[in-house]
């Protein structure tokens, strides 16, 4: 066990070094620089162009570029281009208000998808699987941001409350209890609308595994011995089924830092996919090399996590 995180944390290390260059390398070699985003503005003299340059050191060659943006990053003091703050900070407040999105999405879509495709595949045929892929194939083909604009019309004309924003403005008075109920009601509509496409497709998935598994040797001999259903379909089949979601579950980390650009922006909802959006728009360097390294860290600890978890769920596997 030792040895395997000792091997496994120099992969990461090692991993993580090579993602950071390549991402530096992508993002600086692209066509224009930050100082290039407005050239018709007239208040932007060559001078100005020049210290802007200077400022943030894109005057210098790229391996000294990237040394001291690594440099300001591990140390706390990179700051955005565009507004000048803090990026460890914008990013931290940007996370704040992303996360409700990804914690209620994410336990819609795994608490919804097990027992919708588990029962499907367990009545295979049956009205309600041909209803489940029914709805499941309309959600992953609709759209999601014409899918949102029907979901805001709906809730809109019939219950005339308003559903934009993480807040109803003017509710910067009322009671706590109040103002609790109203982000719970800003928080939900963004947040089944995420989970949508999540449940559709995971629950396809737990369906063709349960199948799969339920085809196996080791299955039909259980029920030849006579065990119950119940036992057969939980005990032998579920556990074994579960094996290939345990990579997607440890891949879920990324969410934390990812968030959802056209649900953000069709709700206005300040969140990180609005923010990594307007800095790749605004050539934002730090911003977006700051997002991109935190979402490799993300990826590199969920993988870690799905190999432990891997040993957990199939006693056969050993690290």
């Amino acid at each position: 066990m030792i040895s395997f995180i000792g091997r496994s944390v120099i992969q990461k290390i090692v991993t993580l070094f090579f993602v950071s260059v390549l991402s530096f390398l992508i993002i600086h070699l692209a066509p224009g620089e930050p100082s290039q985003v407005d050239p018709m503005n007239p208040k932007f003299t060559p001078e100005m162009v020049e210290r802007f340059r200077q400022q943030f050191h894109l005057d210098k060659p790229l391996y000294v570029q990237y040394l001291l943006f690594y440099k300001d990053l591990f140390t706390g003091k990179t700051v955005s281009w565009k507004d000048n703050q803090s990026v460890l900070k914008k990013i931290w407040d940007r996370f704040l208000n992303s996360l409700p999105l990804f914690v209620v999405g994410t336990l819609l879509t795994w608490t919804l998808s097990f027992p919708v495709g588990i029962r499907a595949a367990i009545r295979r045929g049956s009205l309600f699987d041909q209803g489940s892929t029914f709805v499941a194939y309309f959600l992953i083909s609709i759209p999601g941001f014409f899918f949102a604009y029907l979901l805001i019309i709906l809730v809109v004309m019939h219950f005339q409350v308003p559903v934009i924003g993480m807040q109803t403005f003017g509710m910067g008075g009322s009671s706590p209890v109040h103002m609790i109920m109203d982000r719970i009601w800003h928080l939900l509509l963004p947040s089944i609308l995420g989970a949508t496409g999540g449940i559709a497709v995971l629950s396809r998935y737990v369906r063709s595994q349960m199948l799969e598994v339920g085809g196996q040797d080791y299955i039909r001999t259980a029920r030849a011995k006579g065990l119950p259903p119940d036992d057969v379909n939980y005990q032998h089949a579920l556990r074994n089924a579960l094996l290939p979601f345990v990579t997607m579950f440890g891949l879920i980390l990324p969410g934390l830092i990812g968030g959802s650009v056209i649900i953000e922006s069709i709700f206005s909802w300040p969140g990180m996919g609005r923010m990594a959006y307007e800095a790749i728009l605004a050539r934002d360097y730090p911003v977006i090399l700051t997002v991109n390294f935190i979402s490799a860290v993300l990826v590199l600890i969920g993988t870690f996590i799905s190999d432990l978890l891997y040993m957990v769920v199939d006693p056969r596997i050993r690290l």
